[in-house]
């Protein structure tokens, strides 16, 4: 599948005066100056299986084993979640485990059992090993400092596995805006109790009790880079890199059983060590493209203050807002 649009290096580029001499394929932010920093994030306009492994090798950040593979496995009728046929060349190239948690809402997701009944009506038990982390249970990681949390409930089986590769489909979501990398660490890596206590700020971990909880927005989305800065810390910010595939744009997540058709084209594949510059650029991306069809989303992403999550996470520390787009 090729993109629908010609984006020009140009369109992306969110800082000024950076020494391309100086960029290295490290994975670290890179630095114009002393105060000032600058991430870079790889661009293709081509969605291949080739070209996603070859995003991946730009970064030159090989991850350490055991390699667990982040993804949406879908709820069962959507259909706009990352395709088996996709992803498996890559996540077998990593020898990685395809890892996902439970949900804190009714679907068939929320039980284990019916979770993995899923997994392989979507395909995903045939190209790789998986593992739902938390189906027999989650713990305690800490957040020092958190706007909200003061610990992160994620699936336990997070501790099996030396690096992440965070492959997350960029859309849109109904409670986030959008979601990309740093919805997809936070909320996906959350155990069912992790996840409520996310959306709550911390209030309950009850999810019958969450609707009943919803704090102001911008605590939500607060709360999602807390978590977000205990996977980090738990992890070690370098045995973690990130990948957004910007296709079927549609305003709705992967956890709707009905979302709504997409109506803009898709974007590409966008990769980075640096997740928050990473959202922050798919988010531009979408602001910027020249497709009519992108006011939907752009609605979706703005009546949620979604960019606030980008933010909050910066302002932890996880990341730099500025980057340098380099196209493959």
């Amino acid at each position: 599948m090729k993109s629908q649009h010609n984006m020009s290096r140009r369109t992306f580029v969110k800082t000024s005066s950076v020494v391309m001499g100086g960029l290295a394929l490290g994975g670290m932010p890179l630095e114009t100056h002393a105060a000032e920093k600058t991430a870079m994030v790889f661009f293709c306009p081509t969605i291949t299986p080739e070209s996603l492994v070859a995003m991946y090798e730009a970064l030159n950040h090989p991850l350490k084993d055991k390699v667990a593979v982040k993804i949406s496995t879908g709820e069962p009728g959507g259909h706009n979640f990352l395709q088996p046929a996709l992803i498996a060349p890559l996540v077998n190239k990593l020898h990685g485990t395809i890892v996902e948690c439970c949900t804190a809402y009714k679907g068939r997701r929320l039980d284990p059992k019916e979770h993995w009944k899923a997994i392989e009506e979507h395909g995903f038990k045939a190209i790789a090993p998986c593992d739902i982390m938390d189906e027999f249970g989650d713990m305690s990681i800490p957040v020092k400092d958190g706007f909200h949390l003061k610990e992160n409930l994620v699936g336990k089986h997070l501790a099996s596995y030396g690096s992440i590769l965070m492959l997350s489909h960029f859309k849109g979501h109904a409670m986030a805006g959008f979601g990309g990398a740093l919805k997809n660490m936070s909320i996906g890596i959350a155990s069912t109790r992790g996840k409520t206590s996310i959306h709550t700020a911390g209030v309950t971990r009850d999810y019958t009790q969450l609707f009943a909880n919803l704090p102001r927005q911008d605590a939500f989305l607060e709360s999602m880079a807390d978590a977000c800065k205990a996977v980090m810390a738990y992890k070690g910010a370098e045995n973690i890199v990130y990948i957004n595939i910007a296709n079927r744009l549609s305003v709705d997540c992967d956890c709707d059983s009905h979302p709504e058709e997409p109506q803009m084209g898709d974007l590409g594949i966008f990769a980075s060590t640096d997740p928050v510059a990473l959202d922050q650029a798919c988010y531009d991306a979408v602001v910027n493209a020249k497709d009519p069809g992108k006011a939907a989303l752009i609605e979706r992403m703005d009546s949620r203050h979604g960019i606030h999550t980008v933010e909050a996470a910066a302002q932890h520390g996880l990341g730099v807002r500025k980057y340098e787009i380099v196209t493959l």
